[in-house]
């Protein structure tokens, strides 16, 4: 008998079953751009607008390429007026 126990860890997520977890659709309803008052939204907001995932969001905001968000209280927030113009309806 060993006297070295083995602590079992719980098991990994693969990476293609935690990509398809981020895609799950949420039950969220978005403003149209056009009729959105806020002066920022969230990066789930800015994402479903632009047609990216989240995470993209999150690595531009890291580089500040093509938009950089405002951070407020530690939170990512993205300006309306930067989304209408790189969508090219501003």
């Amino acid at each position: 008998m060993s006297s070295h126990t083995e602590s079992k860890s719980p098991p990994l997520l693969a990476a293609d079953k935690l990509a398809k977890a981020e895609r799950k659709p949420r039950n969220i309803s978005f403003v149209s751009l056009s009729e959105e008052t806020r002066v920022a939204v969230s990066t789930a907001c800015a994402a479903f607008h632009l047609s990216r995932a989240e995470q993209t969001l999150r690595v531009w905001a890291m580089t500040g390429h093509p938009i950089a968000p405002l951070r407020i209280n530690g939170r990512l927030s993205w300006r309306v007026t930067d989304l209408r113009r790189l969508l090219g309806v501003a």
